[in-house]
Protein backbone atom coordinates (compact mmCIF):
# COMPACT_ATOMS: atom_id res chain seq x y z
CA UNK A 1 0.00 0.00 0.00
CA UNK A 2 1.04 3.48 -1.19
CA UNK A 3 0.29 6.12 0.73
CA UNK A 4 1.30 8.46 -1.93
CA UNK A 5 -0.91 9.20 -4.98
CA UNK A 6 -0.57 6.92 -8.12
CA UNK A 7 -3.13 6.66 -10.61
CA UNK A 8 -4.45 3.70 -11.56
CA UNK A 9 -2.13 2.14 -14.81
CA UNK A 10 0.34 4.86 -14.00
CA UNK A 11 2.54 2.12 -12.40
CA UNK A 12 6.43 2.04 -12.40
CA UNK A 13 8.23 -0.79 -10.77
CA UNK A 14 9.22 0.99 -6.78
CA UNK A 15 12.34 1.18 -6.08
CA UNK A 16 13.50 0.36 -3.37
CA UNK A 17 13.33 3.69 -0.90
CA UNK A 18 9.82 3.82 -1.99
CA UNK A 19 8.99 0.17 -1.27
CA UNK A 20 10.83 0.87 2.37
CA UNK A 21 9.20 3.91 2.71
CA UNK A 22 5.59 2.78 1.78
CA UNK A 23 6.36 -0.43 4.58
CA UNK A 24 7.34 2.50 6.65
CA UNK A 25 3.82 4.34 5.85
CA UNK A 26 1.62 1.46 6.51
CA UNK A 27 3.23 0.74 9.64
CA UNK A 28 3.00 3.98 10.89
CA UNK A 29 -0.03 4.69 9.83
CA UNK A 30 -1.23 1.65 12.57
CA UNK A 31 1.80 1.95 15.33
CA UNK A 32 2.52 5.32 15.33
CA UNK A 33 5.88 5.92 17.27
CA UNK A 34 6.27 2.31 18.38
CA UNK A 35 7.53 1.31 14.70
CA UNK A 36 11.05 -0.43 14.59
CA UNK A 37 13.78 -0.55 12.00
CA UNK A 38 12.96 -4.63 11.83
CA UNK A 39 9.36 -4.53 11.13
CA UNK A 40 9.90 -1.59 8.15
CA UNK A 41 12.17 -3.57 6.30
CA UNK A 42 10.19 -7.12 6.92
CA UNK A 43 7.05 -5.37 5.61
CA UNK A 44 9.21 -4.12 2.86
CA UNK A 45 10.42 -7.41 1.80
CA UNK A 46 14.32 -6.22 2.52
CA UNK A 47 17.42 -6.91 4.86
CA UNK A 48 17.81 -4.53 7.89
CA UNK A 49 21.07 -3.79 6.08
CA UNK A 50 19.32 -2.47 3.07
CA UNK A 51 17.64 0.22 4.91
CA UNK A 52 20.45 1.36 7.09
CA UNK A 53 22.37 1.71 4.09
CA UNK A 54 19.80 4.40 3.12
CA UNK A 55 18.76 6.10 6.75
CA UNK A 56 20.89 5.29 10.11
CA UNK A 57 17.97 5.12 12.34
CA UNK A 58 13.72 5.08 12.25
CA UNK A 59 13.91 8.50 13.23
CA UNK A 60 15.53 9.98 9.76
CA UNK A 61 13.38 6.85 7.93
CA UNK A 62 10.18 8.96 8.81
CA UNK A 63 12.03 12.09 8.65
CA UNK A 64 12.60 11.18 4.78
CA UNK A 65 8.64 9.67 4.81
CA UNK A 66 7.27 12.83 6.77
CA UNK A 67 8.60 14.92 3.49
CA UNK A 68 7.52 12.47 0.56
CA UNK A 69 3.76 12.47 2.49
CA UNK A 70 4.04 16.30 2.51
CA UNK A 71 5.34 17.19 -1.17
CA UNK A 72 2.99 14.17 -2.37
CA UNK A 73 -0.15 15.72 -0.84
CA UNK A 74 0.81 19.40 -2.24
CA UNK A 75 0.99 17.86 -5.42
CA UNK A 76 -1.60 16.38 -5.37
CA UNK A 77 -4.12 18.65 -4.58
CA UNK A 78 -5.63 20.54 -7.02
CA UNK A 79 -5.50 24.19 -6.88
CA UNK A 80 -8.00 26.67 -8.77
CA UNK A 81 -6.91 30.09 -9.85
CA UNK A 82 -4.31 32.42 -8.64
CA UNK A 83 -6.58 35.03 -7.12
CA UNK A 84 -6.35 35.57 -2.79
CA UNK A 85 -9.63 33.33 -2.53
CA UNK A 86 -7.98 30.10 -4.67
CA UNK A 87 -5.28 30.63 -3.08
CA UNK A 88 -7.11 30.58 0.55
CA UNK A 89 -9.20 27.30 -1.18
CA UNK A 90 -5.69 25.84 -1.65
CA UNK A 91 -4.21 26.06 1.75
CA UNK A 92 -6.99 25.26 3.55
CA UNK A 93 -7.57 21.99 1.46
CA UNK A 94 -3.77 21.36 1.70
CA UNK A 95 -4.27 21.49 5.64
CA UNK A 96 -7.27 19.46 6.15
CA UNK A 97 -5.53 16.51 4.18
CA UNK A 98 -2.44 17.07 6.12
CA UNK A 99 -4.28 16.68 9.22
CA UNK A 100 -6.61 13.38 8.18
CA UNK A 101 -3.46 12.17 6.02
CA UNK A 102 -2.97 8.29 8.11
CA UNK A 103 0.59 9.00 8.70
CA UNK A 104 1.39 12.30 9.47
CA UNK A 105 -2.06 12.44 11.58
CA UNK A 106 -0.95 9.09 12.79
CA UNK A 107 2.11 11.29 14.22
CA UNK A 108 0.32 14.37 15.15
CA UNK A 109 -0.76 12.30 17.65
CA UNK A 110 1.54 9.84 18.93
CA UNK A 111 5.17 11.39 18.65
CA UNK A 112 5.05 15.04 19.63
CA UNK A 113 8.86 14.78 19.74
CA UNK A 114 9.17 13.53 16.18
CA UNK A 115 6.72 16.46 14.86
CA UNK A 116 8.85 19.09 16.81
CA UNK A 117 12.11 18.03 15.13
CA UNK A 118 10.57 17.87 11.68
CA UNK A 119 8.20 20.79 11.90
CA UNK A 120 9.04 23.11 14.70
CA UNK A 121 12.83 23.25 14.96
CA UNK A 122 13.99 23.54 11.34
CA UNK A 123 12.98 24.54 8.15
CA UNK A 124 12.50 21.24 6.39
CA UNK A 125 12.81 20.29 2.38
CA UNK A 126 8.95 20.01 2.43
CA UNK A 127 8.61 23.29 4.48
CA UNK A 128 11.15 25.37 2.10
CA UNK A 129 8.96 23.59 -0.94
CA UNK A 130 6.07 24.79 0.36
CA UNK A 131 7.48 28.46 1.41
CA UNK A 132 8.55 28.63 -2.59
CA UNK A 133 4.98 27.32 -4.05
CA UNK A 134 3.42 29.87 -1.58
CA UNK A 135 5.37 33.12 -2.36
CA UNK A 136 4.84 31.99 -5.75
CA UNK A 137 1.33 32.26 -5.59
CA UNK A 138 1.44 35.37 -3.33
CA UNK A 139 3.09 37.16 -5.71
CA UNK A 140 0.60 36.72 -8.38
CA UNK A 141 -2.32 37.39 -6.38
CA UNK A 142 0.20 40.67 -5.85
CA UNK A 143 -0.08 41.29 -9.57
CA UNK A 144 -3.63 40.41 -9.38
CA UNK A 145 -4.63 42.91 -6.89
CA UNK A 146 -5.60 40.32 -4.62
CA UNK A 147 -2.78 39.94 -2.18
CA UNK A 148 -1.47 43.25 -0.05
CA UNK A 149 1.86 44.31 -1.11
CA UNK A 150 5.04 43.11 1.11
CA UNK A 151 7.47 40.72 0.56
CA UNK A 152 6.33 37.53 -1.00
CA UNK A 153 9.00 35.33 1.37
CA UNK A 154 8.09 36.83 4.34
CA UNK A 155 4.39 36.78 4.01
CA UNK A 156 4.75 33.28 2.53
CA UNK A 157 6.61 32.31 5.75
CA UNK A 158 3.83 34.08 8.02
CA UNK A 159 1.00 32.09 6.17
CA UNK A 160 2.97 28.51 6.60
CA UNK A 161 3.07 28.89 9.81
CA UNK A 162 -0.20 30.35 10.28
CA UNK A 163 -1.57 27.54 9.18
CA UNK A 164 0.86 24.91 10.46
CA UNK A 165 0.33 25.59 13.85
CA UNK A 166 -3.40 25.54 13.19
CA UNK A 167 -3.19 21.99 11.67
CA UNK A 168 -0.71 20.82 15.06
CA UNK A 169 -3.43 22.46 17.33
CA UNK A 170 -6.61 20.95 15.40
CA UNK A 171 -7.23 18.42 18.23
CA UNK A 172 -7.22 20.76 21.07
CA UNK A 173 -9.98 22.74 19.82
CA UNK A 174 -12.06 20.24 17.46
CA UNK A 175 -14.98 20.18 20.41
CA UNK A 176 -14.88 24.61 20.28
CA UNK A 177 -14.36 24.34 16.19
CA UNK A 178 -16.24 20.88 14.53
CA UNK A 179 -14.88 20.66 10.69
CA UNK A 180 -16.85 23.21 9.37
CA UNK A 181 -15.95 25.96 11.46
CA UNK A 182 -12.26 24.98 11.44
CA UNK A 183 -12.58 25.19 7.72
CA UNK A 184 -14.34 28.61 8.05
CA UNK A 185 -11.87 30.10 10.59
CA UNK A 186 -8.60 29.37 8.79
CA UNK A 187 -10.17 30.79 5.86
CA UNK A 188 -11.45 33.88 7.13
CA UNK A 189 -7.52 33.98 9.18
CA UNK A 190 -5.54 33.45 5.78
CA UNK A 191 -7.82 36.14 3.90
CA UNK A 192 -7.79 38.82 6.59
CA UNK A 193 -3.57 38.51 6.64
CA UNK A 194 -3.75 38.88 2.73
CA UNK A 195 -6.37 40.76 1.62
CA UNK A 196 -5.13 44.21 0.51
Amino acid sequence: MSISNTAPGDEEPRSIDDQILDAAAELVAVLGRRVQLAEIARRAGVSRPTVYRRWPDVRALVGALLTREVLSTVEHTPRGGTDREALVEWIVEVAVRMRDHPVLGELLRSDADLIHEYVVQRLGTSQRDLVDQLCAAVLAGQRGGTIRAGEPAEIAAMVLLITQSTVQSHRMVADLLPEAAWRRELSIALNGYLRP
